[in-house]
């Protein structure tokens, strides 16, 4: 991991060279790094949760690892289509780009498949639901949106635009957000001895917080288009833009707050039950 974030610390006098190694850290960490790391524990939390096979999930861990390297390591090309470097990364950037919501659509399978094999029913629930939101959420956030806007030919456009912020918000929540808070939640029981699986709070918090990024998704989805059109289409102002979208922000807004609600309940279930009981310090 260090390998990809030392050629970004480096400066240079070129603003193309720049944004070149930049990226390095910027994606391939995500696409290179994390996504295994991801898939490692979706794999542990599968096991545990649903009792599958540990040979079975790693038949799946391996495909995912495939689809990731093939895919991620070149798929950063996408970032060099207009920054200045050869046109190769056009195609290379378009074709590799096309193919990595694979590796997240493997993992969304994955999950899915192996909860239904699962003889194990656990009682964390909690656990359960953010483990399969973070594959099926991650998928929609990373793949598809990420897709929708990375061909050459859409990014010509969406570049820069609400539109990266409709992919990124969802797919950092989840790829990275739930997939840390479904192993606090597994871990969490394990580690006070608290046999706290499930409750209200907990399970409004998964709600209130996934129907509100979902919807601030939404809000920045339809500003980015209508954003598109008017700048890159129409010619019209950035600010004069940002004023006939502005509605859309409010409804940003809203959505924030529910989601900020959700991730209240979610700490203040953790502060509750996060103590750990006379019996698990003893142990």
């Amino acid at each position: 991991m260090l390998h990809y974030y030392l050629p970004g610390m480096l400066p240079f006098d070129s603003q193309v060279t720049d944004s070149f190694f930049r990226w390095w850290v910027v994606h391939l960490w995500v696409e290179g790094v994390w996504e295994l790391i991801m898939g490692g524990i979706l794999s542990f939390l599968l096991i545990k949760l649903t009792g599958v096979d540990r040979e079975v999930i790693e038949k799946w861990l391996y495909v995912i690892v495939g689809l990731t390297f093939l895919s991620g390591v070149l798929g950063t090309g996408h970032h060099y289509y207009y920054i200045g470097v050869n046109k190769i990364w056009l195609i290379v950037g378009g074709i590799f780009s096309a193919l990595e919501p694979l590796a997240f659509l493997a993992m969304a399978l994955f999950a899915v498949n192996m909860y239904r094999k699962g003889e194990k029913k656990h009682p964390n629930k909690l656990a359960l639901y953010w483990t399969l939101g973070a594959a099926i959420v991650s998928f929609v956030g990373a793949g598809l949106l990420g897709f929708a806007h990375t061909l050459p030919q859409t990014n010509l456009y969406t570049h820069g635009t609400l539109v990266t912020a409709m992919h990124g918000h969802l797919a950092f929540w989840g790829a990275y957000a739930m997939i840390v808070l479904a192993i606090i939640s597994y871990s969490l029981p394990n580690m006070t001895g608290r046999k706290l699986y499930d409750s209200a709070r907990g399970r409004m918090a998964f709600w209130f917080s996934n129907i509100g990024m979902i919807g601030m998704t939404v809000a920045f989805g339809v500003a980015g288009v209508a954003q598109v059109y008017l700048e890159r289409k129409m010619k019209m102002e950035f600010m004069e833009v940002q004023k006939e979208i502005e509605v859309h922000f409010y409804v940003l807004i809203l959505c924030a707050t529910l989601f900020t609600v959700g991730i209240t309940l979610y700490i203040i279930d953790f502060y509750k039950h996060g103590r750990p009981t006379d019996e698990a310090l003893e142990a």
